[in-house]
């Protein structure tokens, strides 16, 4: 058992064994009651508890134990709303459904005359998960690190853990073609960095060294950088046995640290683990090792502008359970950053998030036919329903347009 199972195994999953108490819970489980109840009242779902029924009519969720979700979500916010799903305090068997109407009117569900108080309610990010070079590697993992073997259960074969491409309208791809769009989404990012035969490629992020393997069957020698020892053990083995062990090179080492002179630098969804604090160091590191006349290609989880700044220093319930240090960027702020602090310029962003929906959707069925082959690696059922609820509330922010995902080109002014 890997350390992070250790740390997710059964009798350690900090404030979920006890209910919240004292004066502060007491005092905001009422409002948020109310503040639930009017955002309910307003929105396609249904919801019940004790017997009473509110909503316009939807997706249902049911509220199993409605003192213990009151009192989590008006000590915790949206942390509480979502441990109280770990907990079983509620369930929704269309779960991505329910969240994906919650998502469409997030910006709404709290008053506008109440948000301005936000700052002295949500929580901040623990300064022990800012993605410094002291805590980037215990960050990655916690999540990385958790078990190849979970992962191989529910990605496609080429181990892609990133939004898919599909052909046509992803609503309607099946199982069967995630993997060739996975092969397309990576295609499509080495063809935008212009990676062919003797190119110099650094890759940001390794995940398990699918990217690594296309780009050495086009003739190029890569340099991939990790700071996931479970990844690049994987990484390492696939690569050797595709044959391509001499073209590539997977490192333990932070992108902070990256050296040497590249023709083409790539990375898919590792910015999202940067953290605001870092964007201008990120991207001032592409541009300094990027030679004359290369490109950067890169795939990145976006939210809109506006909420990203409202939200930056929010501590969340992905930062507390899967992502800790994450931090969504928005497409203005990535093209802000490169024009004032580099020589880098953004093409036209290609938009992918409808395809994420149906990636995460497939993924998602895979995880929940596995979920004894989880439980039998040493995982226990919190974890279930906390990885069902991760890639389902993910799901539901891609499909209601409130996170998008996009491939971002950049050359040279």
């Amino acid at each position: 058992m890997t350390v992070t199972q250790q740390r997710l195994s059964a009798n350690h999953w900090p404030g979920l064994d006890v209910v919240p108490s004292g004066p502060r819970a007491r005092l905001s489980a009422p409002v948020a009651k109310r503040l639930f109840h009017a955002a309910i009242s307003r929105l396609d779902v249904t919801v019940m508890a004790d017997g009473e029924t509110f909503g316009k009519g939807g997706p249902t969720m049911v509220i199993n134990r409605p003192e213990e979700f009151y009192l989590r979500i008006g000590r915790d916010q949206l942390i509480g709303f979502g441990e109280a799903y770990l907990t079983g305090a509620w369930d929704a068997e269309d779960l991505g459904g329910f969240l994906e109407v919650l998502a469409a009117e997030i910006q709404d569900l709290v008053p506008q005359s109440l948000q301005k108080l936000r700052s002295l309610v949500v929580k901040r990010p623990p300064r022990t998960q800012k993605s410094n070079t002291k805590n980037s590697k215990n960050n990655i993992a916690h999540h990385y690190d958790l078990s190849n073997n979970l992962f191989e259960l529910f990605l496609d074969p080429t181990l892609s853990y990133s939004s898919a491409l599909f052909e046509g309208d992803p609503a309607v791809a099946a199982a069967a073609d995630l993997e060739e769009a996975q092969g397309r989404k990576i295609e499509r990012l080495l063809d935008e960095a212009g990676v062919g035969p003797g190119s110099r490629v650094l890759e940001i992020g390794s995940g398990w060294g699918e990217l690594c393997i296309r780009a050495a069957r086009r003739g190029a020698t890569i340099t991939s950088l990790t700071l996931s020892v479970e990844q690049k053990a994987l990484a390492d083995q696939r690569i050797a046995e595709a044959g391509f062990a001499e073209q590539c090179s997977v490192e333990i080492c932070d992108y902070r640290d990256a050296t040497g002179s590249y023709d083409a630098v790539v990375s898919v969804e590792m910015i999202e683990a940067v953290g605001w604090q870092y964007w201008r160091t990120y991207f001032e590191t592409i541009d300094q090792v990027l030679a004359p006349g290369g490109k950067v290609a890169i795939q990145a989880i976006t939210m809109p502008h506006d909420r990203m700044l409202a939200t930056r220093n929010t501590y969340t319930w992905i930062n507390k359970y899967i992502f800790p240090g994450g931090f969504l960027p928005s497409v203005q702020v990535i093209d802000e950053i490169t024009r004032e602090h580099t020589g880098l310029r953004m093409g036209t962003p290609h938009s992918m998030g409808q395809h994420y929906a149906r990636t995460l959707t497939l993924w998602d069925e895979a995880f929940l036919a596995h979920s004894q082959e989880v439980l039998a690696l040493g995982f226990d059922e919190t974890f279930l329903r906390m990885w069902h609820f991760y890639l389902e509330y993910s799901r539901a922010g891609f499909a209601s347009g409130y996170i998008d995902v996009n491939q971002l080109t950049f050359t040279r002014d």
